[in-house]
């Protein structure tokens, strides 16, 4: 298993692309990686990687998916995108072509995180 990359590293780089035929990682490297990016957590049997947020208004929603739309686009690496409840939000990450995490999601949770509210997590 490689060494983890921080946050730092991860917002430096930029997505590849993927059309499969990249490994995907393994949970212990899943697990390990999310140290770079803690307001994360595994989901579906740790395929996924996902964060949640609360927040004030429904325009705070809409302009967090719209900032996130925009990172998504210019990296090439789209996750899903959730608006529940008018206000909660969340984003779930996973490289479809290989049906698990690669690096790309680690990378793209890290740049979001960086534009993202520092609200807390729900």
């Amino acid at each position: 298993m490689s060494t983890p990359a921080s946050a730092a590293d991860l917002t430096a780089k930029t997505c590849l692309p993927c059309e499969g035929g990249v490994a995907k990682y393994s949970p212990a490297e899943a697990e390990a990686q999310l140290a770079a990016v803690p307001n994360w957590q595994l989901t579906h049997d740790g395929t996924r990687i996902r964060r949640d947020w609360t927040l004030k208004t429904f325009r705070d929603g809409i302009r967090l998916l719209n900032n996130v739309g925009a990172l998504a686009e210019r990296e090439q690496h789209h996750p899903d995108l959730h608006l529940v409840g008018y206000r909660k939000v969340w984003i779930e990450l996973t490289t479809h072509a290989i049906g698990g995490l690669s690096e790309n999601d680690f990378i793209l949770a890290a740049k979001i995180d960086a534009i993202a509210p520092e609200a807390p997590a729900s």
